[in-house]
């Protein structure tokens, strides 16, 4: 059996968390970049949006994660009738979810679909792998929002597109893969190839945020349909 080591240490997140909406059954925030969802196993990874909230509304859980490196909309449930509530409308994919992202370089169309299963990979770890044998099915959707070009410090031009990424299914690193293998990873991503262009590898964080999260209330039943524009 293969032993999967984790050595990564998490820097401190001076960033807050932002609360957008709370009530007596869940809370909305806005997660920042740099911040674990959940403390980790070592104990110098303590710091996560879960130590930080179960302060502030004891008996909180996470119904659902981002990655470390992406910021934005996360919905938090502060019970737990309605962590089971909110998971089995993750399970059952009613919860409607969209990221935005700066991609590498200029896509040649201006949306479309990637359909690539995905699989763990201890060798590999923590990288996941397109695998059509035994990997999982992943889906994502992708529109363009508009291309353009940045002007790094040291005077680089970096052509960049900025996109709408649609998740259907939600398997681990899920866009940050399906990015890589069109050919234009996520900025910023070391995992995945966003930091190994010329003018990428001082990227101060992953380009990807939460923007859009849309799921009924368990209580009254209607639906929060949040947006958080990025803060990049």
């Amino acid at each position: 059996m293969s032993v999967i080591n984790d050595t990564f240490i998490a820097p401190p997140c001076n960033d807050e968390i932002e609360t957008l909406y709370q009530d007596d059954y869940l809370v909305l925030i806005n997660k920042p970049s740099g911040l674990l969802s959940l403390s980790g196993k070592n104990p110098q990874n303590f710091d996560s949006v879960h130590f930080r909230l179960v302060r502030q509304f004891p008996g909180c859980t996470l119904v659902h994660r981002l990655d470390f490196g992406t910021s934005g909309l996360m919905v938090v449930a502060r019970n737990k009738a309605m962590n089971a509530a909110l998971c089995q409308q993750f399970s059952q994919r009613t919860v409607s979810k969209a990221y935005t992202a700066l991609l590498c370089g200029h896509l040649e169309n201006d949306e479309g679909v990637v359909d690539a299963p995905i699989a763990k990979d201890p060798a590999l770890f923590p990288l996941m792998a397109i695998c059509p044998q035994r990997g999982k099915p992943a889906r994502s959707r992708y529109q363009v929002i508009e291309r353009l070009y940045r002007e790094r410090e040291d005077g680089t031009i970096l052509p960049l597109t900025r996109v709408q990424l649609t998740p259907e299914t939600g398997r681990t690193h899920q866009l940050r893969i399906h990015c890589q293998l069109m050919g234009h990873p996520i900025l910023g991503c070391d995992l995945y190839g966003g930091r190994l262009l010329p003018g990428t590898e001082q990227t101060p964080r992953l380009m990807l945020h939460a923007s859009n999260l849309s799921i009924v209330h368990p209580v009254s039943r209607e639906w929060i349909n949040a947006h958080h524009a990025a803060p990049f």
